[in-house]
């Protein structure tokens, strides 16, 4: 089997200089360019694999140079990693209470001194900048493959005599210079939020699109750099007469250089001799409309990112919006951003775990989460909502407890009735033990 293993092993890197070398290579390996069979690597008519993403040095670079891909993801992790994990029971395959267990202290306790919190900020962090984030358990602890040494091995799916697709048959996992790990589908968690279109299992990360974009950000950012080191003026040309020579136009250019370069000599007023003359060639940054410039890109990133502009503190999200309707941002994030990140790792983690009953799923709790509060008016509303419910039930004569579940859980058929009905149910003249009324006698 070690054959298998060597021969899956990953081919030289090339030579990379421009972005878009970087860009070629990186859609070259994820199957973009050129045909490729669902991003599989074929090396013998029986070895099949889906490549481990080889952009994660450079995604992960970007995280640590780049504002506005740092902005974007603290702002998804932080929000990210504020849940927890519990057990959901499924009533007619409706969710409906939640409650815990022993199992769960794997994952709230996922290695020594680590939280809940902390596994969900790597993993959120792994699916970003790679797709994917692959987690093994080693006994009570749970172990992070690092994403770009995993791959996906993969078998052919035979169906009526022909090749339907691919099966997954395992996860090969491989340090520089170590032997390969190989571990069974049941044995890894494999959170993977964005399908990768040109594979089967793997996912993708979502700064892939906007690649460029990013490095565009990055070069906005050096040409500000450029600019203020260069006395915050635009480009000059400077003429002078022809019968200046060399040797004096050293003098000169030296100089000027060392009296009007830089930022602290930014706004001096220049003085020039005779036969010199100076021609402006650049523009200035309200010429370029810099700033409307540098924020589309950065609106950009945020969409890729399903982050609004205004939840990261970007300018054009401040220019369109106000905090007052921050709200309405927040409950966009939450909503089509964060939740089903939380359902897809509450998946992905189940395998790790032993279910408490057929009826259950491991699920998420937000309660009590501060981002996702909502205002004190719209709480005490649905507060006030509640209790007139439970009071409706209970005089309705279901027990308290089942009352109190229901409308917890929204499922109304964990209600339980007593078999007492409200006096308002009853016959007039009834003692309780009958529902006919004893007719009046004659003559009284």
């Amino acid at each position: 089997m070690t054959s298998l293993w060597r021969s899956l092993r990953r081919p030289a890197s090339r030579d990379i200089t421009t972005i878009d070398d970087y860009a070629a290579a990186l859609q070259s390996s994820m199957g973009y360019s050129g045909w490729s069979p669902m991003g599989v690597t074929q090396s013998q008519p029986w070895q099949a694999a889906e490549r481990a993403p080889a952009d994660f040095p450079g995604y992960a670079m970007l995280f640590a140079t780049n504002p506005i891909v740092w902005a974007c993801m603290v702002a998804r992790q932080s929000v990210f990693a504020g849940a927890r994990f519990t057990w959901q029971r499924l009533n007619s395959g409706r969710p409906s209470e939640m409650f815990g267990n022993a199992e769960l202290g794997r994952l709230e306790t996922p290695w020594v001194g680590g939280t809940t919190q902390d596994l969900l900020a790597r993993v959120i962090q792994d699916a970003d900048l790679a797709g994917n984030s692959y987690w093994a358990a080693d006994g009570p602890e749970l172990v992070r493959m690092r994403p770009d040494w995993v791959r996906i091995v993969l078998e052919r799916r035979t169906m009526h005599g022909g090749v339907l697709g691919w099966r997954r048959y395992g996860y090969l996992y491989e340090e520089p210079g170590e032997e390969p790990v190989f571990l069974w589908p049941e044995e890894v968690a494999h959170f993977a939020p964005t399908p990768d279109p040109m594979a089967t299992y793997r996912g993708m990360s979502w700064l892939t699109p906007v690649l460029r974009e990013t490095q565009a950000d990055s070069l906005m950012l050096r040409h500000k750099r450029a600019f203020l080191e260069n006395a915050a003026t635009p480009n000059l040309v400077v003429r002078l007469a022809r019968e200046v020579t060399p040797e004096a136009f050293e003098k000169f250019k030296a100089k000027m250089d060392s009296g009007h370069r830089g930022v602290e000599n930014a706004y001096k007023t220049l003085y020039l001799g005779g036969g010199a003359d100076v021609t402006v060639v650049g523009r200035d940054f309200q010429q370029l409309d810099f700033a409307k410039v540098q924020g589309a890109g950065e609106t950009r990133i945020a969409a890729a990112a399903g982050t609004p502009p205004i939840i990261v503190g970007l300018s054009e999200g401040l220019q369109a919006a106000t905090y007052s309707n921050y709200g309405q941002a927040r409950r966009r994030f939450a909503d089509g951003t964060i939740h089903p990140l939380w359902g897809n790792v509450a998946g992905s983690f189940a395998t790790l775990l032993r279910s408490p009953g057929t009826a259950t799923r491991l699920w998420y709790d937000v309660t009590g989460h501060p981002f996702l509060r909502e205002d004190r008016k719209d709480a005490a509303e649905i507060q006030g909502i509640q209790s007139r419910t439970i009071r409706a039930l209970v005089d309705a004569g279901y027990t308290p407890e089942s009352v109190q579940r229901a409308v917890e859980s929204e499922d109304w058929k964990l209600l339980q009735h007593t078999g007492l009905f409200s006096v308002q149910l009853q016959a007039p003249g009834s003692t309780g033990s009958s529902t006919t009324p004893t007719p009046p006698e004659e003559g009284t």
